[in-house]
């Protein structure tokens, strides 16, 4: 007969189990990174939340939120597909052009705190300037500039009282170049840049992080939700502006069909910057536009973006420089760098 002594097993009753898993439970749900996201109806907000709350770490809860709740259909099909796990995703109502309807949203948040705001909502006006009407100018500048404003507002001070917290805003080609019949929204646009650029020199000693996701073409509804209608109304454009817009059309469908990106692949982009130990500023989802990016800065004159984007828009019109000569594209020459050259290597 052996000397050792044997170990009794304790048995333990299903609800005393549950009693000790309670627990550990808990600090798993109150560990996840809370993730509070805008514009969820369709294109890159909608997928962000999906991938956000099917990851397979469970370590993210995702406030999905959409201006009407009544388009949340898609959203809630989508996650079902997924295997999006219970309690991983909420819907909220929120309109960032409302400031009660921001505050709502929040108060709405019942862990009592974000720790990842994503200010995505906006929309695009399209066509020539003079014949946008007052109302339509004041929607995009309300949704996309004041909109953004005020849903930072609404989050920032528990950030900054946390020292904790990261923004990540959606961003665009158009905040970074100027973009032919798209004037209202590349002012929207450059006015993100500055907010956003503003916030991350401030916010570095709160331990609060901006970043901008700067997209291009995407393969989303945005065409669709654009404010007017594609063009708005053309009736009272003179005929070289109405010939210049339809080769602007033309150009747009060529560049969807070579480089529009789909939403997925932009949202891991979200992905790279939410993870990152020390977040950029600007993260790119495509490098197709850098080369017009960096010609713009390399002259300050402007002169040389000018001439590029118009020859790379309106190929078969070429530009006129300023002093009236025709801008020609040259082999080896700055000026004129192709839309799809990859960039040269950062200085």
């Amino acid at each position: 007969m052996s000397g050792a002594m044997s170990v009794p097993r304790i048995r333990t009753s299903p609800e005393t189990r549950a009693q000790h898993s309670q627990p550990l439970l808990d600090r798993r749900l109150m560990d996840r990174t809370i993730v509070l996201i805008t514009g969820c109806s369709s294109g890159i907000g909608l997928h962000l939340a999906l991938r956000l709350a099917s990851d397979p770490s469970r370590s993210f809860k995702v406030y999905a939120t959409l201006r009407d709740l009544t388009a949340q259909g898609p959203l809630w099909e989508m996650a079902r597909a997924r295997g999006c796990p219970p309690g991983s995703l909420e819907t909220l109502q929120l309109d960032v052009r409302d400031a009660d309807s921001v505050a709502a949203a929040r108060a709405r948040v019942t862990e009592g705190r974000v720790d990842v705001l994503v200010c995505n909502a906006g929309r695009g006006l399209l066509g020539p300037l003079e014949l946008h009407p007052a109302g339509a100018v004041a929607s995009v500048l309300d949704a996309n500039v004041a909109g953004t404003v005020r849903t930072i507002q609404a989050f920032l001070p528990d950030m900054k009282r946390r020292r904790s917290g990261r923004i990540l805003v959606t961003g665009s080609m158009g905040g970074l170049m100027g973009l032919p019949f798209n004037a209202i929204y590349c002012a929207s646009k450059f006015a993100i840049e500055g907010l956003c650029e503003s916030l991350a020199v401030l916010l570095q000693p709160f331990g609060v992080h901006v970043s901008l996701i700067e997209c291009g073409p995407v393969h989303t509804a945005f065409q669709e939700k654009l404010e007017g209608g594609p063009g708005g109304a053309l009736d009272g454009a003179d005929a070289d502006t109405r010939d210049l817009f339809s080769r602007y059309l033309r150009h747009c469908e060529q560049m969807y069909r070579e480089a529009a990106q789909d939403p997925e692949a932009v949202t891991e982009v979200f992905l790279t910057a939410l993870r990152a130990p020390r977040p950029a500023l600007r993260y790119f989802s495509t490098e197709r536009f850098l080369p017009l990016v960096q010609l713009r800065l390399s002259d300050p004159s402007g002169r040389s973006y000018v001439a590029a984007m118009h020859s790379a828009v309106f190929a078969d019109e070429p530009a006129q420089d300023p002093d009236g000569a025709r801008a020609e594209a040259r082999d080896g020459e700055a000026g004129s760098p192709e839309l799809g050259a990859r960039p040269a290597a950062p200085q």
